[in-house]
């Protein structure tokens, strides 16, 4: 960034975890050179980045203690601790910007690296638009922490996820337990949740905790070993990588029935179907069969719906490997693993009891039994939603022409639509997959009438839930997309007063 005449620079130096002597020699020589030192402090506390660079700043320099209103999220403030935290910050703001328009340079120490978890960043955000900013790496708490125990990370290809302590405990644990190594950072009163989330992802044996690394008050141990009334929040829990090496997907099982559910084979996979969404409506059944199994197999969204604990683990694939997900899966039970394939919706409908069925007819999965669990699907969710479209006889069908070539799909949905029923339609447009629902639309046009009633539904059941009611002439297929899907109404669908969309189950001679 070229400097802007008649102003000072803003300088975002990191000082390192606390250990004077991990301060970077470019750090040493603009803090020796600075006009104006800013650092961050508690209420009623000294600054840790300013007792790191103590020796560093230079004797007549001004000092500006930025002095944090609040650190915790009580506050008498009216916009709560967020709105405390945004007074300060543009308060703070404003008390650099003008030691910057007076031409002086700023430097603001940041411990650790400047951009990790630190107020440097809202600084950043507010000044450097206007003056010529500039960030110094610092080295980061848990760079030091790790070197302090002598415990790798990770290795070659290995997968490092950082993690803030304060994200709620199931998320924690499902990310723990799909990482290889880990740093979890903000403990402090987060502390026991974070504890319970490493014993339901299987990671507490190998999880250090460390505190204040590199200062002189510097504390290891394992973290099963702390008190929890003793963790401050300058400190960390490292999970060692190595943890998980030697581990990964095995395989899995064949298929048939089971004549009684409550006698358990020796080798079985059971299917689950998740429902569209929301945990209340997973089914009980199926709940009660996730929490028996020690492997979850399915399409990574999936997988992250299923609660971490202790003893689970996770095999989570993409999309469009449904087969060998299937066999990685009996290849699993048939080595005598609990394990649970699942899948959106109910698995049975365009889920993956097809295609563990498919897999399971190698005679290679003669000792694995198959058991389909039922879910809740997501044409039932959104017909729910939109009043009762399904009332009478109905038809699905899926647009993906990827395991059907499309003549097929046009032939199905124009017997469909010349049989008067509702159709159903899932997977109705992709990323790579546009033109489909524009064709299907054309295509029903010429069998239906234009005020044909449609239902698009999207992401029901989730937050970013939707619902509109329009027409076959009128649906605008340029928004339609993987996350919706299409309720087509039959001649007799209707809109009543209240605008539920309801189809007798009746019909005319």
């Amino acid at each position: 960034m070229s400097a802007r005449e008649g102003r000072g620079r803003f300088w975002g130096v990191g000082v390192g975890p606390g250990d004077p002597e991990l301060v970077t020699l470019k750090a040493a020589r603009l803090i020796g050179a600075a006009d104006v030192v800013a650092y961050h402090a508690g209420v009623g506390k000294q600054s840790n980045a300013r007792r790191i660079a103590a020796d560093l700043i230079p004797e007549g320099c001004v000092e500006e203690c930025l002095t944090y209103p609040v650190t915790t999220g009580a506050t008498a403030h009216p916009g709560g601790y967020a709105g405390a935290l945004a007074d300060f910050y543009a308060e703070a703001a404003a008390r650099l910007a003008a030691h910057l328009d007076a031409g002086r340079d700023v430097v603001l120490l940041a411990e650790g690296d400047p951009l990790f978890y630190g107020s440097f960043m809202y600084m950043h955000d507010a000044l450097a638009e206007r003056f010529e900013t500039v960030v110094v790496p610092g080295v980061p708490a848990f760079a030091a922490a790790t070197a302090s125990v002598a415990w790798p990370l990770v290795r070659q290809t290995d997968v490092l996820t950082v993690l803030p302590g304060t994200l709620p405990e199931p998320e924690l644990a499902r990310r723990l337990a799909d990482t290889d190594g880990a740093v979890i950072m903000k403990l402090g009163r987060t502390f026991p949740a974070v504890r319970r989330a490493l014993a339901a992802a299987g990671r507490l044996e190998h999880a250090m905790y460390v505190e204040r690394a590199s200062t002189g008050a510097e504390r290891s141990m394992p973290v099963a070993d702390v008190d929890p009334d003793t963790v401050p929040y300058f400190s960390l829990v490292v999970v060692n990588g190595d943890s998980v090496h030697g581990t990964g997907r095995r395989g899995a099982a064949p298929v048939r029935t089971v004549a009684d559910p409550q006698v358990r084979p020796a080798h079985e996979l059971v299917v689950v179907g998740l429902g569209p969404g929301p945990d209340g409506w997973l089914t009980p059944e199926a709940s009660e069969a996730l929490a028996g199994v020690d492997h979850v197999v399915g399409y990574a969204p999936y997988v992250h719906r299923v609660p971490q604990r202790a003893g689970l683990t996770r095999h989570a694939s993409g999309n469009g490997v449904e087969i060998d997900r299937a066999r990685a899966a009996l290849d699993l039970a048939r080595s005598g693993e609990r394990v649970a394939v699942v899948s959106g919706g109910d698995a049975g409908v365009f889920g993956m009891a097809t295609a563990v069925l498919e897999a399971a007819d190698d005679p290679a999965y003669d000792g694995v039994e198959v058991r389909v669990l039922p879910g809740l699907s997501a044409v039932q969710a959104v017909a729910a939603r939109a009043g009762a479209p399904i009332g009478g006889d109905f038809a699905v069908v899926s647009l993906s022409d990827r395991l059907k070539p499309w003549s097929v799909v046009e032939r199905r949905l124009r017997a469909l639509a010349e049989a008067d029923l509702v159709v159903a339609v899932y997977n109705p447009a992709s990323r790579s997959r546009t033109e489909q629902v524009v064709a299907a639309q054309k295509l029903l046009l010429e069998h239906k009438a234009p005020d044909t009633v449609v239902v698009v539904g999207r992401d029901v059941g989730r937050a970013e839930e939707s619902l509109v009611v329009t027409t076959l002439a009128e649906l605008d297929a340029g928004s339609i997309d993987m996350k919706c899907l299409l309720l087509v109404g039959a001649s007799s669908t209707r809109i009543d007063r209240a605008g539920r969309v309801w189809t007798p189950r009746w019909v005319q001679p």
